[in-house]
């Protein structure tokens, strides 16, 4: 008898399980059960030949219509034309006339192989088949395979679908009692089926209600496993002790309070409020705090750092990149006014000073910062990846805020609070909206913090698509809007997805990867690859010298990107921010961060190379100030086309929740939930953030419930061992976020 833990080629035998591993990564048995079907065909039903796309790996239960016989330049091809009742495809076979023999019209058979394209029609090459025997109808043909249904399955290599249905069918005719993790009171309360009866009934049901109940219950336990890890990384959480930071009704965060020039909102009171609160426990704060460009998480965040200051300690702000990091620093600074002078002339003996560390400062200004925040003299230290450095000491490090907290690995969060002398509390903040389910399956063990009210004085931003191939005089009528509110006194932001031109960037895939992988929560629809194969996108360096000398002449133009020495990024941008610069062509380092209230608006040429959240985050950089913001999407895409649909998604809504879900529906649920750093595979392959909603808040409910009664799963061995085994393979970003 098999069990889950046995090799694969000890039950299908050393060559097939040998195809399994090379093409799919399979070792064991259960490895090969959780492969799991795509869809079914009922006995007697073809499979619909239209719906297929090149490139596909597909299998198609058709009946054979033509057979022809061609000889060109000394070679024979043997063209078989199938149907399905309602679409045709071809199958050729090179230099092998012998299977006319069997290949005759009229029979139906299952025929697999890559779909391709040849004048317009669909054919498959060289594809393997099982023809359904003489006399035989389909119900006996397919039965042996699936019972009552067929199950199609994610086919590869020389593995078409039947030949994985055969295989899992020996599994599970020789498979043995299997132990379920799953308490039973869970299985009754849900009217699920055992383990062992969901594996059979998915890949072997007796009806599509059978198969549904299966797939419901093994992404049920998709659900559960991570909510159990994540209710168990909570509880941890809830075990460290910390320092207790209890604000004054008179110091600091009362001084600070009284000289703001504005009021916070009705929401920013409120998470004031639940942050106060946490900070008072003596366990860690760890709470996530989402919330739209421009909705005010900065103040949030200072009010946060001030209150530890109050208390004796210090608070460390974690930015992704040397821009975000000094444009923190001086909005910090601003804000604090003469509370940022503590301990100097111009200070009023109250407050704090804040440093600033990166690693393009000089050795006298790193050293000088160094010294600040070992003595404590800096209660705020804002800075990059420097921060993690061995080298830095704190005197009390209590508030770790973590900026775009996205675009860190888990193990630089971890250097940085493995600084403070007890667990400090810890504060996340994305301006990446992430839709609800995804935040209950990715931050479980967060505490979410939403701030979705704007501050009074925001202006709207007014969003255009320019289809180029259309209308392309409409970028003519762009740069005219450019100049014309470059006339009124305002400034404006051109972004480009590349630095420079494809034939003068030896590098551009290095370029990519990092301007790519700006969001893995909520990522980019963009790969490296496809990104490094356009030749035609637009550079920053070529574009801004072709403004200058054309359609913006007689403008102030100034280039930005990545590869710039921090001097002149500095430079370029304290002169933008000052008026001394009409218009800023640029990458997207200007994406965070960036706060220049007279620039109102931007061009995103090739739009269509962004994300959704990337678009959004990138036009959040105007209408900061009194007057309207207007954004135009530039892409040559066709109208017709996903990409195109995309930005009309984009240009219809500023609701950047509304666009995070578009953003996940467009997507694999893989780029959306990060993959296992150990390069295993997701153990999620059924479970959909936006589609199971239902099924993960049931899943939630049962796993805190279970870790409140049950911390460690003592009493449910089989389940903690399951959890064990999810957290040992898959030290991913939405598991590990310490």
């Amino acid at each position: 008898m098999a069990t889950l833990t046995d090799p694969l080629k000890a039950v299908i035998g050393d060559r097939t399980a040998e195809a399994f591993y090379k093409t799919f990564g399979m070792k064991t048995v259960e490895d090969l059960l959780r492969h799991y079907p795509r869809r079914y065909v009922a006995r007697g039903e073809l499979s619909d030949i239209s719906e297929l796309l090149e490139g596909d790996e597909v299998t198609v239960l058709a009946e054979i219509s033509k057979v022809s016989v061609k000889r060109i330049n000394g070679r024979t091809i043997l063209e078989v034309e199938v149907t399905d009742g309602s679409a045709k495809m071809s199958l050729t076979f090179f230099n092998q006339i012998w299977r006319e023999k069997e290949l005759k019209v009229g029979k139906k058979g299952m025929f697999a192989g890559k779909v391709g394209m040849f004048k317009d029609k669909r054919q498959l090459s060289h594809p393997d088949y099982q023809l359904i025997p003489d006399g035989d109808d389909v119900d006996s043909a397919v039965g042996e395979f699936a019972g009552k249904y067929l199950p199609v399955y994610p086919a590869g290599g020389k593995l078409p679908s039947w030949k994985i249905a055969n295989s899992i069918s020996i599994i599970l005719d020789s498979l043995d009692d299997i132990p379920d993790y799953l308490p039973e009171e869970v299985i009754t309360e849900f009217g699920y089926p055992n383990l062992k009866d969901a594996l059979f009934n998915i890949h072997e049901p007796e009806s599509p209600e059978a198969a549904e109940l299966a797939k419901t219950r093994l992404t049920f336990d998709e659900a559960i496993l991570l909510q159990l890890v994540l209710a168990q990384r909570k509880a941890e959480l809830k075990a460290l002790a910390a320092t207790p930071r209890k604000i004054s009704t008179n110091g600091l965060v009362s001084n600070f309070e009284a000289k703001l020039p504005f009021k916070f909102t009705e929401g920013q009171r409120e998470i004031n409020s639940q942050i106060e609160g946490d900070m008072q426990e003596p366990h860690p704060m760890h709470r996530l705090l989402q919330g739209e460009v421009g909705s005010g998480k900065t103040v949030i965040a200072l009010r946060a750092m001030l209150s530890v200051i109050e208390s004796g300690g210090q608070a460390a702000l974690l930015a992704p990149t040397e821009v975000l990091a000094q444009q923190h620093f001086k909005t910090i600074t601003k804000m604090l006014g003469e509370l940022a002078l503590a301990g100097t002339l111009q200070g009023s003996g109250e407050g704090t000073q804040v440093a600033l560390l990166t690693g393009s400062m000089s050795t006298a200004a790193k050293k000088e910062a160094l010294g600040q925040i070992a003595n404590g003299l800096a209660g705020i230290v804002i800075g990059t990846h420097a921060l993690l450095s061995e080298g830095v000491e704190f005197a009390d490090l209590a508030l770790v805020v973590v900026d775009e907290q996205h675009r860190f690995g888990v193990e630089q969060r971890d250097a940085l609070r493995m600084k403070a002398k007890l667990p400090p509390h810890l504060l996340v903040m994305t301006a990446t909206p992430i839709p609800r389910t995804v935040a209950m399956t990715i931050f479980g063990d967060l505490d979410i913090s939403t701030l979705r009210q704007l501050p009074s004085g925001r202006s709207p931003i007014t969003t255009h698509v320019i289809p180029v191939l259309a209308k392309p005089h409409y970028l003519d009528r762009a740069w005219e809007r450019v100049r014309e509110e470059v006339a009124k006194g305002h400034q404006a932001y051109i972004v480009a997805p590349r630095i420079v031109a494809p034939e003068r960037d030896e590098t551009k895939v290095k370029i990519t990867e990092k301007e790519i992988a700006f969001a893995k929560l909520m990522g980019d629809e963009i790969s490296a690859e496809e990104f490094a194969g356009e030749g035609d996108m637009a550079s920053v360096e070529e574009l801004a010298p072709e403004l200058a000398t054309g359609a913006l002449k007689g403008l102030k133009l100034a280039p930005l990107h990545g590869r710039q020495s921090a001097e002149l990024k500095d430079e370029t941008m304290a002169a933008f921010a000052s008026g001394q610069i009409d218009v800023l062509v640029s990458t997207t380092v200007i994406e965070v961060g960036v706060d220049v209230p007279n620039a109102t608006m931007m061009v995103i040429m090739d739009a269509d190379r962004f994300g959704v959240s990337q678009l959004h985050q990138l036009r959040g950089r105007v209408g900061r100030g009194s007057a309207p913001g207007l954004c135009l999407l530039v892409s040559g895409a066709s109208e017709d086309s996903p990409a195109m649909a995309r930005l009309t998604a984009v240009a219809g809504t500023l609701d950047g929740f509304e666009l995070s879900r578009i953003d996940l529906d467009q997507r694999r649920e893989g780029d959306v939930l990060g993959k296992a750093q150990s390069g295993t595979k997701s153990h999620l392959r059924l479970l959909r953030v936006l589609r199971d909603e239902e099924l993960i808040e049931s899943a939630r409910t049962v796993a805190t419930k279970l870790i409140s009664k049950d911390p460690t799963l003592a009493s449910f061995p089989n389940l903690a061992n399951e959890v064990s085994l999810l957290k040992a393979e898959e030290s991913s970003d939405f598991l590990d976020k310490g």
